[in-house]
């Protein structure tokens, strides 16, 4: 079995990583966003422990979030210009889907559906027909702002404000667009929960199997629940504390608390990674309910991480966290990706086969 091997990515991000995200049909192709306005892309080179910068796409205002498209040369993007962008990543020509009103802080894509779904600060989603990009967006409102939003095959999770978590079905998204404009009145939330976590959600991952999703929280939480609406599925979900160091005596002992910025889970293994404001990446098996692994702390917050489609790589976004309250903030020089090649079984669980 090959030892697992880590390496640092050369010309990362000149500040702080919001995303990063592997490329669905190509594992060694990464996209990473950054508030420095620009969305890298990088190739993993196999068996040479590094990763070239291919391109970088400028836009016109700090970027929120990134996700591949239906194709290794397909991305959207998300940010603080309030537009929700298209980019070739082959020609890099930029097209505009949609522009919310506010800050898009989410972008989703659904290869199963062809749907595009982001989420914006003012409090709507944008529903859009990838095939037909001149077809009106639809447009949900939202009870409150959202801070983080994933997929399934199935479903949509979308984590706000005041704990709210509004589940929603992609085939019933997909039939609302292929019923026109006037149907976004039909598209309802599957499910309306309340979040397990008593503090803002900072981050939202999916099963793989669509089974359920995990949230994790400012305050050093993890909840991980099943979509199942039924007595026994919900009384399988649970929440636990991590990203937590002691305090020193001196200081009065109990934990420091540090936020959990990021989630991804296992595509095929079913396990988790949380990465935290303390500066470590931590592995979870969501079956047996425990801590597989921790790995080294980094020496800064780790604000994104996320598994290749193989499960092959590991990458791990670090840069300065906002968690000491600094007001001159800067992320150049200390902003990093750092992939980690992992062993045969490092992601496994208890119970995989």
């Amino acid at each position: 079995m090959a030892p697992s091997t880590q390496f640092e990515v050369a010309q990362p991000p000149n500040d702080a990583i919001s995303a990063l995200v592997f490329s669905p049909d190509s594992p060694s192709r990464l996209l990473v966003s950054s508030w420095d306005k620009n969305v890298y892309l990088y190739e993993v080179v196999e068996g040479a422990d590094e990763a070239n910068l291919v391109n970088s796409y400028e836009h016109r205002a700090p970027v929120l979030d990134v996700c591949f498209g239906a194709n290794r040369d397909e991305a959207f993007t998300a940010g603080l210009d309030q537009q929700v962008k298209r980019i070739d990543l082959a020609t890099g020509e930029q097209t505009v889907l949609s522009k919310h009103t506010e800050a898009v802080r989410c972008v989703v894509f659904s290869p199963e559906h062809s749907i595009l779904i982001s989420a914006s600060w003012d409090n709507t989603l944008h529903i859009h027909n990838t095939t037909s990009p001149s077809q009106p967006h639809l447009t949900i409102q939202l009870p409150g702002k959202p801070h983080a939003m994933a997929a399934s095959p199935s479903k949509v999770v979308v984590a706000m404000t005041a704990r709210l978590v509004h589940i929603y079905d992609l085939p019933t998204i997909a039939s609302a667009l292929a019923s026109g404009p006037d149907s976004a009145s039909s598209i309802q939330p599957w499910q309306q929960r309340e979040s397990s976590l008593k503090f803002l959600t900072r981050a939202v991952a999916c099963m793989p199997n669509d089974a359920g999703y995990a949230t994790s929280s400012i305050e050093g939480r993890v909840a991980v629940e099943w979509f199942e609406d039924t007595a026994e599925s919900q009384a399988r979900k649970y929440a636990f504390k991590c990203h937590r160091q002691a305090a020193p005596e001196e200081e009065g002992g109990g934990d420091i608390v540090y936020p959990v910025n990021a989630l991804t889970f296992h595509p095929v293994y079913g396990t988790f990674a949380s990465g935290g404001g303390d500066g470590t990446v931590a592995l979870w098996d969501a079956e047996a309910k425990r801590r597989m692994r921790q790995y080294q702390k980094f020496l800064d917050s780790v604000a994104a991480v996320a598994f290749s489609q193989d499960g092959k790589y590991l990458a791990i976004g670090v840069c300065p966290g906002f968690e000491t309250g600094m007001e001159n903030y800067s992320g150049e020089g200390k902003t990093k990706v750092f992939l980690r090649e992992l062993g045969e079984t490092e992601a496994k669980g208890k119970g995989a086969k």
